[in-house]
């Protein structure tokens, strides 16, 4: 059954938790054993070892440095760290589990409370917290298919054991729009912490509860995306709202958010805490955090609000400019190298309405134009435009064809023959063109303000398109007072 969603236009009823869960993927080794956390690549299931296997006998051993990262984390996200943590045992069966039961935390985690500033619809909305802690990640089941048609799964267990930091909000978000929201900011805070790279695989999932008016709260697990967030939910407001509107009462359960079909499944009833039956985690000490925080507070990295503030004072950019650089890391690293060699303006104005366009349009990152077009080549196109060697039209051109096709700057430039005109051979030809044309110059006079266009047309025609049409349309009128 298909929900279509064009009725969604009030969200005044609905009340959005979402249990983010993020990898702690810079770091080297998993959570419990020494296994490496690059498996991205990897053929299935061949970074693992008895530890992450789940073998009898097994013992784990806590990773100091990811407990060191997921304090980081807190401190940046406002949450009280807890004087002691103790890892503890949920017991549940699951085919991508392997020991029966995860390593999580319970009653004693790494943080409590906490809270991420967001801008919704021209405002500030603080998203606070409950608690935020360290737990195993599980393994991966794949599916050929969709998991509501698939006859079989396959099991690849390289991301069992990988430290994942679980960062659960308050029932305080009111929208699909608002959730989508706070999960960019939050990715945003974790890549400029350096203990999470959001463009890999299965970096970040959220498992999002929903109810409207008070009503039973359904939990959709495992969503893979950002925009995945925002459509389950959308889907699964309007399926709640139409059983309530047909009488029928919505179910406490947990479902399945199919991407493929857009729509969410049900896979199970709904859990309560006790059915986990959580105990202390038995081969693991209990953790105190005193020193471990004075470790970490003194390494925290400039955040994107401070580095808003910086980049406006260091290079005289525009508020909304800042705004913009901020919310890519990369982004924003990208252009302070650029700011260094060429005019920090010129520069924003290129790399925020530009470049950023064109790399979106290819599904491309600015993390992967570091590699493609580097930030001094890059100021090095943008010398040629400010010396006047290359027009506005030809940067454009050079981008396109160094994303694409890769090359030399000046190679491009040479071979497309997009080395500007001098001014003075301009007005030359925008002469001929006045010359050539009396018709167009009459209607010009007549007030068609059209001929403009066709006489500069004659111009770009003559330039072979080296020409610059709006300087071009500035020099006719000029002429033609």
């Amino acid at each position: 059954m298909r929900i279509f969603l064009n009725n969604v236009t009030s969200f005044m009823d609905v009340i959005i938790g979402l249990e983010v869960h993020a990898q702690l993927n810079k770091l080297k080794s998993k959570l419990f054993c020494s296994c490496s956390t690059s498996y991205h690549k990897s053929p299935p299931n061949t970074h693992v070892c008895p530890v992450c296997l789940g073998m009898p006998g097994a013992m784990p051993v806590v990773n100091k440095e990811a407990v060191k990262a997921g304090i980081k984390v807190a401190l940046a996200l406002n949450a009280k760290i807890q004087p002691m943590m103790v890892f503890d045992r949920k017991n549940y069966f699951y085919p991508d589990l392997p020991k029966n039961f995860q390593i999580s935390q319970y009653d004693r985690p790494l943080a409590l409370g906490g809270h991420v500033i967001i801008e919704s619809d021209g405002k500030e909305k603080k998203i606070t917290l409950k608690r935020i802690h360290l737990e195993e990640d599980p393994g991966k089941l794949s599916y050929k298919g969709s998991i509501t048609t698939a006859s079989y799964s396959l099991i690849d267990y390289n991301r069992s054991g990988m430290p994942l930091l679980e960062i659960v909000t308050e029932p305080v978000i009111s929208s699909p729009r608002e959730a989508r929201i706070f999960l960019n900011k939050l990715r945003m805070i974790l890549e400029y912490l350096d203990v999470f790279n959001g463009e890999l695989e299965g970096a970040m999932r959220v498992d999002a509860n929903v109810s409207i008016a008070g009503g039973a709260r359904v939990e959709i697990k495992n969503i893979s995306s950002f925009k995945g967030v925002e459509k389950a939910l959308n889907y699964e407001i309007m399926r709640q709202r139409n059983l309530i509107k047909r009488g029928k009462s919505v179910l406490r359960e947990t479902r399945h958010f199919d991407e493929a079909q857009e729509i969410t499944v049900s896979l199970r009833s709904k859990e309560e805490e006790q059915d986990y039956r959580y105990f202390p985690e038995p081969d693991l000490p209990v953790i105190y955090t005193e020193e471990l925080v004075k470790e970490v507070i003194g390494t925290l990295p400039e955040m994107p609000e401070e580095k808003r503030e910086r980049l406006k004072a260091e290079y005289g950019i525009p508020d909304n400019y800042a705004r913009v650089l901020i919310l890519d890391l990369k982004m924003a690293e990208y252009f302070e190298k650029v700011a260094k060699l060429v005019s920090p303006r010129i520069a924003v104005t290129w790399i925020v309405d530009i470049l950023r366009g064109e790399l979106n349009y290819r599904d491309l990152s600015f993390y992967e134009c570091f590699n493609l077009m580097s930030p001094e080549e890059f100021a090095r196109l943008l010398s040629f435009f400010i010396e006047e060697k290359i027009t506005e039209k030809g940067v454009v051109e050079v981008i396109r064809t160094k994303l694409d096709e890769g090359g030399e700057i000046e190679e491009i430039i040479e071979k497309k023959g997009l080395f500007a005109i001098p001014k003075s051979e301009i007005e030359r030809f925008c002469r001929e063109a006045i010359e050539e044309n009396p018709k167009a110059v009459q209607d010009y006079y007549s007030g068609k303000k059209q001929a403009l266009n066709f006489l500069v047309g004659q111009v770009m025609k003559k330039t072979k398109g080296r020409a610059d049409p709006e300087e071009t349309a500035k020099i006719i009128a000029r002429m033609l007072g």
